[in-house]
């Protein structure tokens, strides 16, 4: 999945891309409430991660006529939380905090937080919470992903062809679930780049394109089809003879 980390913290900031990326995400950071709130605008990510007591960042204040002019940006992560819902952010949302009072809580959930975990917390527990808000948000009441005779377990990370697992890298992994969350839709080649790189990653020259051949060299020539000029998607299963 591509992530938006917002944390103004370094040390925890530089920890959580590093751990998220090593389970196979694309993250990209940031550290106040304007830039996250430029971050929204402008790009599309699968899930945020959202500290709440963030400084409002932004451009220096501007004087006079100007200053009247230009509206305040978010004061901090609840407020950015609360202006992305109104103007319709339907991305999920997990609020990553160290606010752990109950009123905290269900300002954070009203605001439009899908889940809300205190800090400090374990890795393995942010990851199951990513998983579970994105089943919630994709429609998919199992854990695991099925198309035809191929399972996907984002929890495991495994990947089983007719029972017998199949070894994949991080980023076949990434472009199959991507695939899988959305059988029958047409992913583009930018679509699914999304899920494999964040910012500063360089992104490599036909990396989508060879990332399916291999795929299809592992699953089966006939599993994920290609609409020219369009994007990739997954084949129903053949009509039974």
């Amino acid at each position: 999945m591509r992530l938006l980390l917002v944390e103004d913290d370094a040390m925890i900031g530089e920890g959580l891309r590093a751990a998220l990326r090593h389970e196979g995400h694309a993250v990209d950071w940031v550290r106040d409430a304007a830039a996250a709130q430029a971050a929204l605008g402008s790009e599309r990510f699968d899930l945020v991660l959202l500290d709440l007591g963030l400084p409002p960042g932004g451009p220096p204040p501007r004087a006079g006529a100007a200053a009247a002019a230009a509206p305040a940006g978010p004061a901090d992560g609840l407020d950015l939380l609360r202006r992305e819902r109104a103007r319709g952010l339907a991305t999920p949302v997990i609020v990553l905090t160290a606010r752990d009072a109950p009123g905290d809580r269900v300002r954070g959930l009203d605001a439009g937080a899908d889940d809300y975990l205190v800090k400090p917390f374990e890795l393995d527990e942010l990851g199951a919470r990513i998983r579970a808000v994105a089943r919630r948000h994709g429609g998919h009441a199992q854990p695991a992903l099925r198309h035809r005779d191929v399972t996907l377990d984002p929890a495991t990370r495994q990947v089983q062809r007719g029972g017998v697992p199949v070894l994949l890298s991080a980023r076949e992994f990434a472009v199959l679930e991507a695939l899988m969350q959305r059988p029958g839709a047409v992913l583009s080649r930018a679509q699914l780049e999304d899920r494999l790189y964040g910012w500063g990653e360089e992104i490599e020259s036909n990396a989508v394109s060879v990332y399916v051949l291999q795929l299809r060299r592992k699953l089966g020539a006939d599993f994920i089809g290609n609409m020219r000029g369009v994007g990739y998607f997954l084949n129903p299963a053949p009509p039974s003879p």
